[in-house]
């Protein structure tokens, strides 16, 4: 059993909206690569049952190589539950050689209403050795923080 990783963030809008963003793709590659990275799908299905494959690339890799290769993290993404406006969970798979990326992560969105908007939570269970806790935590804000930027101009 692997580590768990957790953040989260208050957005200022609705849940419905918070979860439009989670969902649609091109808003996806617009919020959810962490800073220093740009993201493309090379398929997406959003659905409960459907997956997706996503490419995330750094701009600069010369102090955080990728797990796929010099420069890009690829992931492979099972959706295993989907509650609108409510939770998503995934389960995840690095394409990676190495033994310290592999494993399946699964990764939780859940939305909670509070008086201010939208509470935000990202659930990381079993995260490959590989991922440092510190670089985790700091992808994860970076994403949120993007994902808050996205939805209130």
């Amino acid at each position: 059993m692997g580590r768990t990783d957790r953040a989260s963030l208050l957005v200022h809008v609705d849940r419905a909206e918070v979860f439009a963003a989670l969902t649609d793709p091109d808003a996806l590659v617009e919020w959810l690569p962490p800073a220093g990275m740009h993201g493309r799908f090379e398929n997406f299905d959003m659905r409960e049952g459907g997956s997706y494959r996503l490419v995330l690339t750094y701009d600069d890799a010369t102090d955080f190589p990728g797990k796929t290769s010099a420069d890009s993290d690829v992931s492979e993404v099972r959706v295993s539950r989907l509650v609108p406006d409510e939770q998503i969970a995934t389960d995840v798979d690095f394409a990676s050689d190495d033994p310290a990326f592999q494993g399946t992560m699964r990764m939780e969105w859940n939305l909670r209403t509070v008086d201010e908007g939208t509470d935000v939570e990202i659930v990381a269970r079993d995260v490959p050795y590989g991922i440092r806790a510190r670089d985790h935590a700091e992808g994860m804000t970076s994403s949120l923080t993007n994902l808050a930027t996205y939805l209130e101009p």
